[in-house]
């Protein structure tokens, strides 16, 4: 991958003519250049360039001083990252666009514009696409810099777990995840477990173990357990993610179209794993439980079969009706694991689950459901700070009732043809304990293929999730 990984700081103004180009903001009511004024009015996103004097110029805008959002400035900086990146230069010094009507997140959310928008995965050109490398964005002038380094690197845990959602899945395979939870685990003094198939099948987990059965690939049950509060015994909050590094779909096997992008289906484990990442830099006085299980779902003589009856970790059976719905098997025994052994203050689970989440809202929104409404109202809080777009679904009784077997606890699909996102969270709902609040994230529109963000690279993964994570355990 390339990417800024930190931001360099100047307070003095005649440095920038070390770096190749300088970038200063504009503001919609503040435009006073006539030279500015011939090209851009300042909305968000608009460019403009003054290349004749010895300093070159780039100016960016900002939209109304007294209206912009954080997320005005985060695509403010993406649109400037695209601009540089196009145009292949080294260096760039960027005016911090400080306001006093702003408070020091608008300069985080425009450090992690930039360096969520210098994101470009090359790991596997080996021609001249590679070669190119930005090498330094420095902040010029007065800056919010503690703001503007917790941006940064927020920013960076995103990129490295859209990183690991986009390598192919011989790279990003169940063991290098168990691998990268052991970097983190060392980096911020976290206690990581790794269960292998033996271990994890005698324990209990069929519904993992049965996923699992047909790939040759080691799965891998990985936990990450950091502890920042004051007392141990302070109840964590518990990350789950489903780390389905490739799916075929099993005997229900998919069609061969873009079967290529069920790399991505490991992309709800790249969310915990990009959070992790960050409670490893800021050390949050919370404490935090992370928990991917991880597989391939492959098809051929010892795979799982529709039909076939499944007993979750939590004594549950599973009746089932379609391979393919294999996401939710493996976040079962998760989630059941997670209820008994940790008591979680909350627990939130991410998985691109369903294509029905696609069909509802595209590539813009993040479907949620849940069982506790105020921890749904938190989300939503954390949604508005970072831009990250959700919308809760419902999740009642009726539709529980629908994911009910005639011969076993639970089936693996709901209705046929109807509310299949929901009918997810409805089967995932049969294994969180009871009176433990819980949220699903239904990320399978928002993972990859997102076209209206200027700081994401449209054709790979997104990393969205990652910030409203961490503003939501308060990171």
């Amino acid at each position: 991958m390339a990417h800024i990984k930190k931001l360099e700081y100047d307070t003095n103004m005649d440095n920038v003519k070390n770096s190749d180009i300088l970038a200063v903001g504009v503001y919609q009511d503040k435009n006073d250049s006539e030279l500015v004024k011939s090209q851009i009015k300042g909305k968000v996103g608009e460019l403009a360039y003054d290349f004749n004097d010895d300093q070159k110029t780039l100016y960016f805008g900002l939209g109304k001083s007294d209206k912009a959002t954080p997320e005005d400035l985060r695509r403010a900086a993406g649109a400037i990252m695209t601009f540089i990146i196009s145009n292949k230069y080294s260096s760039i010094s960027v005016q911090c666009p400080k306001s006093d009507s702003h408070d020091d997140y608008f300069c985080q959310a425009f450090s992690e514009g930039l360096v969520l928008g210098s994101y470009r995965f090359l790991d596997f050109f080996t021609d001249e696409r590679g070669e190119y490398h930005l090498e330094k964005i420095t902040m010029v002038g007065k800056c919010c810099t503690d703001a503007s380094k917790k941006g940064a690197t927020v920013a960076n845990a995103v990129c490295k777990a859209r990183n690991l959602a986009n390598n192919p899945p011989n790279v990003s395979t169940p063991s290098r995840l168990a691998e990268f939870a052991q970097e983190v685990g060392k980096k911020g003094d976290m206690k990581v477990t790794v269960f292998d198939r033996e271990e994890f099948t005698k324990m209990g987990m069929g519904a993992f173990a049965g996923v699992a059965q047909g790939t040759n690939e080691p799965p891998k049950f990985i936990i990450m357990e950091y502890f920042g509060a004051e007392s141990k015994d302070e109840k964590p909050v518990v990350l789950v993610g489903k780390g389905l590094t490739f799916d075929t779909g099993g005997i229900s096997l998919k069609p061969g179209a873009k079967m290529d992008e069920m790399k991505f289906d490991m992309c709800g484990s790249a969310i915990v794993f990009g959070t992790m990442n960050a409670v490893a830099e800021l050390r949050p006085k919370k404490n935090i439980v992370a928990i991917v299980p991880s597989t391939h779902n492959m098809l051929g003589g010892s795979a799982f079969l529709p039909g076939d009856i499944l007993t979750a970790y939590n004594g549950k059976t599973i009746e089932i009706l379609n391979t393919d719905a294999e996401g939710r098997l493996i976040l079962a025994d998760a989630l059941a694991y997670a209820s008994k052994h940790y008591d979680p203050a909350f627990m939130v689970d991410f998985a691109t689950l369903t294509g029905a989440c696609v069909v509802t809202f595209g590539h813009i929104a993040t479907a949620i459901l849940g069982n506790n409404p105020k921890l749904i109202e938190s989300i939503q809080e954390s949604s508005k700070n970072t831009g990250e777009l959700v919308w809760e679904l419902p999740l009642w009784d009726e539709y529980c009732d629908q994911v009910k077997s005639n011969i076993s606890d639970v089936k693996n699909l709901g209705s046929p043809g109807q509310a299949g996102t929901i009918a997810g969270a409805a089967f995932l709902k049969a294994f969180v304990g009871k009176d433990i609040p819980w949220t699903h994230f239904d990320v399978a529109g928002t993972s990859w293929g997102v076209e209206n963000r200027s700081y994401i690279q449209k054709d790979g993964a997104s990393g969205q999730v990652v910030r409203l994570v961490l503003d939501l355990i308060g990171a």
